[in-house]
């Protein structure tokens, strides 16, 4: 089937199912290996997929590279849980660059027991956050509204 996939443009990436072609290209320096390991997320279990996304992390294309972070995030996502080779290389990313949404999408979708320390650190830090950000908000609706109810009574 790898005549299927097109490493030139990245079509036909997403379906990529079968580690073994995604080790291929990778060892013929092919484009699109970011796209790809985006497929293999998907379509592969991750003690397949996790060591192609993390090598995928390393690639000197930041837009491959990129990928690659979102096939984190997408392993997350339907496996509930990461290796914890993808929790190193997230944790060495860090929050704020191109691994800000694929943590979010760990600390949204792993539950907290399956969690690293950093991880459950970082998640109590952002629920904290959120909180008092919603707290906040609320609170200028609130100032909105009786300044508002106060405006109409004169």
């Amino acid at each position: 089937m790898t005549s299927a996939y097109n490493w030139e443009s990245g079509e036909g990436l997403l379906g990529i199912d079968d580690p073994a072609d995604w080790d291929a290209a990778f060892e013929r320096g092919e484009q699109c290996l970011g796209t790809a390991v985006i497929g293999l997320a998907f379509n592969c279990s991750l003690e397949d997929a996790s060591p192609r996304i993390v090598r995928a992390m390393q690639l000197p294309d930041a837009g491959q590279r990129g990928f690659a972070f979102t096939a984190a995030g997408h392993a997350a996502r339907l496996n509930g849980e990461l290796t914890p080779e993808l929790f190193a290389a997230l944790r060495a990313e860090g929050p704020g660059g191109v691994a800000e949404h694929p943590i979010r999408d760990t600390l949204g979708f792993v539950p907290f027991r399956k969690l690293p320390p950093w991880f459950k650190r970082r998640w109590v830090l952002v629920t904290v956050r959120n909180q008092l950000e919603s707290w906040w908000l609320r609170s200028g609706e609130t100032v909105e509204d009786a300044w508002r109810a106060l405006r109409r009574r004169s």
